[in-house]
């Protein structure tokens, strides 16, 4: 009878089953922020283009800043309604800080929870591996109580091994993967940000 996945989890310990619940936490918060961050970085780099067009186009700050509250997805309507509230009726002194501050708000909220990928991908291949090793320990611990090398006595060592390992590489995998993907398609939309600051940095607040 071929043993199926289910099969050689049933025969894990109580280590080993602990080691798949963290690896199962790892992977389901791991898909949902890459489910997320697919949908909201595509809605930002959209909607910022279409905003980009209606700034370069337009010719009053009021008008410009009416025309920003529809874009709640985009990182330059957002820096530009911080910017408008934060200037409006005022001549302010250091505008360059003040693009700074809210410039970095901005980052913070396209690179969010990508720490969380990094960490999955960095982490749960050595949690898995804690599984193995435990495994392995098992096996060879049942050969010396038992006395024998038979499979049946190593078996649920090894099926530890074996389930941790590839459950921790399954997890790791795709988080590296979307992480790397991820970091790339935000360092754009970030370089359209900042380059998007030095228009700020020349525009007609007051109009």
């Amino acid at each position: 009878m071929e043993l199926t996945v289910i099969d050689l989890i049933k025969q894990t310990g109580i280590v080993a089953k602990v080691v798949l619940i963290i690896l199962l936490f790892f992977s389901i918060f791991s898909w949902t922020i890459i489910f997320y961050k697919l949908k909201v970085l595509k809605k930002m780099k959209k909607e910022d283009d279409k905003f980009f067009e209606i700034f370069i186009n337009s010719h009053s700050s009021k008008d410009l800043f009416s025309q920003a509250k529809r874009f709640d997805n985009s990182p330059m309507a957002s820096l530009f309604r911080n910017i408008y509230t934060e200037v409006q009726g005022k001549n302010p002194i250091n505008l360059e800080a003040i693009l700074r501050k809210y410039l970095s708000e901005e980052i913070y909220k396209i690179e969010s929870y990508l720490g969380f990928l990094a960490t999955t991908g960095s982490t749960t291949p050595f949690i898995g591996l804690f599984g193995t090793v435990w495994g392995i320990m098992d096996a060879f611990r049942a050969i010396g109580v038992k006395g024998s090398a038979s499979l049946a006595t190593v078996a649920p060592g090894i099926a530890e091994a074996l389930v941790t390992t590839a459950a921790g590489l399954f997890t790791a995998i795709p988080a590296v993967v979307a992480y790397n993907y991820f970091v790339s398609r935000s360092n754009k939309i970030i370089n359209e940000l900042s380059d998007f600051t030095e228009n700020l940095m020349k525009y007609r607040w007051q109009d």
